[in-house]
């Protein structure tokens, strides 16, 4: 595994799809496939990598009452349809790490995020962001996953 950096983050429109429920249990293919759908009936362009914000924290929340928003980025004017909304990620400063492994091994990659956070002076100020860069694969029975994590962070 990498170590987390700080980088800096362009503002960006999104599309998403509200998500209740565990993290692992996400119909990915019927989101994605409706978000880039949508893109394409608004004629806008879509970003390449989809994306999760993930507005709960599940060591502190129900598996069932987690929060995310199931997003890709996109340029061009759009309205909100079919129980896709429309919304802005600002300009900010996040750590990154990238994750290549099981689902269940993301709790890792939060912990070393979150101990560079604290080492480096920072705080986390909004929620995580996971960028999917590859389809998910599996590897002798295991389901990895290609993502990029990145939390919003400011001095303290």
């Amino acid at each position: 595994m990498a170590n987390p950096k700080l980088e800096s983050r362009k503002a960006a429109s999104i599309a998403y799809i509200e998500h209740k429920g565990p993290y692992g249990e996400v119909p990915w293919s019927e989101y994605i496939e409706r978000l880039y759908g949508w893109a394409k009936g608004q004629k806008v362009m879509p970003g390449f990598f989809p994306m999760s914000i993930c507005h709960s924290d599940p060591s502190k929340v129900a598996a069932e009452d987690c929060r995310s928003d199931i997003a890709i980025t996109f340029k061009g004017k759009a309205e909100a349809t079919g129980g896709i909304k429309i919304g802005n990620l600002p300009a900010m400063k996040v750590v990154t790490l990238s994750h290549k492994g099981p689902g269940v091994e993301f709790s890792d990659s939060y912990a070393k995020i979150h101990d560079w956070i604290s080492e480096k002076g920072y705080e986390a100020v909004d929620a995580p962001i996971e960028i999917y860069s590859k389809k998910p694969k599996v590897i002798k029975g295991v389901t990895v996953i290609y993502a990029k994590i990145m939390v919003p962070v400011k001095k303290k």
